[in-house]
């Protein structure tokens, strides 16, 4: 099955024209500060993304933004547990394969914020449960002063270069950033038997494999412990290129994983009109701003991207997306694969 497409077609045809979009009304506000406090589960980086968006909420509405970061799959794990002990805790929560599979559990609220009726369809689950809040292509990063700048692999096959072997890094996790992200893509793109003789090809390689998450891969290839890292965010490169560390990325062309990164309601939120207000916020013009300023590509047909070539176009930039339910479709196989080959 191929799933390769663009959004950069429908996203250029809402962006010319959008109507205008009721923000969150004055009952949901007062609501919201009466309840104080809205519990939050990210998976974003919290001095990138997390703490200016919170930062920003707070001064607007006064309601007090408590956050937990961790990945998807201690997402879903935290909420189910909290669903089992009747205690759940979480009212706005993120991750791709925590929402789809939240979802079918019966433990996600049907609410979407009202300005997700300009947004492409791509980003907004039909069914009215989850909302992207921004996408991404991932690629690969690699150290500037191990690697000049121009030398760096820029294909799948370079990867299989002698001179790389024991000098790439990805990570082991259940996520779209990680090894079993790029498994998947492969065999996407190849099919079964090509692609798993590539992947036999390229476990000749010797790529670490680190349990940690593709923030923490990135900085080991800052910090020079690997020349390559897979998989990982160009909005994480691209903050600390900003800062003067020894960092760039590459996209590794035949074309890279593209991948939404989604928020839901949880269905019995302690603080279910703040949570609704905060979801509101990560999608308004103000709070996609935020993620615009922090390297991170909106979803807002309003609000354009700092980067423009990180986003997909089919030609100069490919990419092939994963829909929330496609990940817990393709990443479990990714990850046996994984474990198999890669050791």
């Amino acid at each position: 099955m191929r799933l390769t497409r663009s959004l950069f077609a429908a996203l250029a045809a809402v962006i010319v024209s959008t109507p205008a979009v009721r923000a969150a009304d004055e009952a949901l506000i007062a609501a919201a500060k009466r309840e104080g406090q809205v519990i939050w589960y990210t998976v974003q980086v919290v001095d990138q993304l997390v703490a200016p968006v919170a930062k920003a909420f707070e001064a607007k509405y006064g309601v007090k933004v408590n956050y937990v970061r961790t990945d998807p799959a201690e997402v879903a794990l935290r909420v189910r547990n909290e669903a089992k002990a009747a205690k759940v805790q979480v009212d706005l929560m993120e991750g791709s394969q925590a929402a789809a599979g939240l979802k079918k559990d019966g433990l996600v609220m049907q609410w979407q914020p009202d300005i997700v009726k300009t947004f492409p369809k791509e980003y907004v689950d039909p069914e009215g449960y989850w909302v992207a809040t921004n996408m991404y292509v991932l690629m690969a990063g690699f150290n500037t002063d191990m690697i000049k700048p121009g030398t760096e692999p820029k294909s799948w096959e370079d990867l299989l270069d002698p001179k790389w072997r024991g000098k790439m890094v990805w990570n082991t996790n259940l996520t779209t950033s990680a090894a079993s992200g790029f498994i998947s893509l492969v065999l996407n793109e190849m099919g079964d038997e090509k692609g798993m003789s590539y992947l036999r090809k390229l476990s000749e390689q010797k790529i670490s494999g680190l349990k940690v998450t593709a923030r923490q891969i990135v900085d080991q290839v800052i910090a020079g412990e690997y020349a390559i890292g897979l998989n990982v965010y160009p909005s994480q490169i691209a903050g600390s290129k900003a800062k003067g560390a020894p960092v760039e990325r590459s996209a590794l062309a035949p074309v890279s994983l593209g991948a939404t990164l989604v928020a839901a309601l949880a269905k019995d939120a302690p603080h279910p009109n703040a949570g609704k207000l905060l979801f509101d916020f990560l999608l308004s013009d103000e709070g996609q701003k935020i993620y615009a300023e922090n390297e991170y590509n909106p979803v807002n047909p309003n609000v354009l991207p700092k980067d423009p070539t990180v986003r997909p176009d089919g030609e100069k930039l490919r990419a092939w997306f994963m829909n929330p339910e496609g990940e817990n479709t393709f990443l479990p196989r990714g990850m046996a694969i994984s474990q198999e080959l890669f050791k």
